[in-house]
């Protein structure tokens, strides 16, 4: 199984050591292989995804990514910032379905900004189509307006469309995950104002009909920004678009405690991906070893599952991550009065031992019972 190794910036070279200290202790037969991305790969080979890491990513069978950026590379021109890598890589990978699973640990509930009685057994995914919408949409640029309010004024402008197999595909997605769950999907949407996303809410309409044991519902996307902090128990599976995706995630991560808590998937048609947590690069911290790295660990263990074919082995990382915090260990981001703050190797090193000390568990009892 070759893995392709991303750390890229900031505190992605630290979070992404962890999660390999994990993989290496789980004795499975990877192949790593690293290469620069982001900054780290602009500063040296002058570009963001250069082809060898582009190769790369391409040829292994799942890619485990870090993050990427800096404030010092804002100047640069668009296709030279950090952010271009990962973008590019969604796209030359068809990278279409991103997976956001926002759970809250029982032993977070008192770090998320809710009410404990809001947070307690919380289990979202949130599903968001990763290749279209205004991220990717052409044409888009600068230019003198002809019209509008100010014509004769410099205009910025980007443009949103999805095409009904772009629509499709997502939506056979989340139909899918959410057979395998509660059976209840939300279809995010701003149907009352773009014609995009009233296309969006019609073609999703369509597809329900080959899911008739699902339920479907299609809630505007400032609605459920607000219903994620009232009732956020109310969801099981939440499909949208790429930027109300990015968005809505984002929110959903502090209801678990901390962004630094969420992984994430992005899948293709064959079920290869990118693995990496929700947070960003966050290059002031970066270097001071503070930073939470079970949303990495708990990238790895996604790509177990979904690309690897390694159910078990992804088992025991999240239950090795649920023991850890049951022990009381906290990073910063998700430390309070009582619990035992630690960084980010500490944090590490102990789901290694948890994983270590489940297996040496595991063989005494096999023993004993033979």
């Amino acid at each position: 199984m070759k893995i392709a190794v991303l750390p890229g910036d900031g505190i992605g070279t630290e979070i992404v050591a962890e999660a390999i200290k994990v993989l290496k202790v789980l004795d499975l037969p990877f192949e790593l292989e690293e290469a620069k991305v982001g900054g780290a790969a602009y500063e040296a080979y002058g570009h963001p995804l250069p082809e060898a890491t582009l190769k790369l990513a391409q040829d292994a069978d799942a890619v485990l990514f870090g993050a990427v950026g800096d404030w010092k590379y804002d100047k640069l021109e668009r296709s030279l910032r950090p952010e271009q890598a990962i973008l590019g890589l969604r796209k030359h990978l068809g990278l279409f379905a991103n997976f956001r699973p926002a759970i809250c640990y029982p032993e977070l509930t008192h770090a998320s900004s809710l009410k404990p009685e809001l947070v307690a057994g919380l289990d979202i995914l949130i599903i968001r189509e990763l290749t279209g919408d205004i991220y990717f949409g052409q044409p888009r640029g600068r230019r003198v307006a002809v019209d509008g309010h100010f014509p004769g004024a410099e205009e910025a402008f980007d443009t949103m469309r999805y095409s009904r197999p772009e629509i499709e595909r997502i939506a056979h997605v989340a139909f899918q995950a959410a057979r395998k769950r509660s059976k209840r999907v939300t279809s995010v949407d701003k149907a009352n104002v773009l014609e995009t996303f009233q296309f969006w809410k019609d073609v999703v309409t369509e597809v329900h009909a080959q899911y008739p044991d699902v339920e479907l519902d299609h809630m505007y996307v400032d609605n459920a920004a607000m219903q994620l902090v009232k009732a956020p128990k109310k969801f099981d599976v939440v499909v949208t678009g790429n930027m109300f995706g990015d968005i809505l995630s984002d929110e959903a991560a502090m209801l678990t405690g901390s962004i630094g808590m969420l992984p994430s998937a992005s899948l293709n048609s064959a079920n290869k991906g990118l693995y990496e947590p929700s947070h960003g690069s966050a290059p002031d911290i970066a270097g001071k070893g503070v930073a939470n790295p079970l949303a990495t660990i708990l990238s790895a263990a996604m790509m177990l599952k979904f690309s690897l074919q390694q159910a078990d082995a992804a088992d025991r990382i999240e239950s090795a991550v649920s023991a850890v915090l049951a022990a009381g260990l906290r990073t910063p981001d998700i430390w309070s009065e009582g619990t035992q703050k630690v960084g980010t190797r500490e944090m590490g090193d102990a789901v290694v031992a948890a994983i270590v000390g489940s297996t040496a568990s595991t063989t005494t009892k096999t023993i004993t019972k033979s």
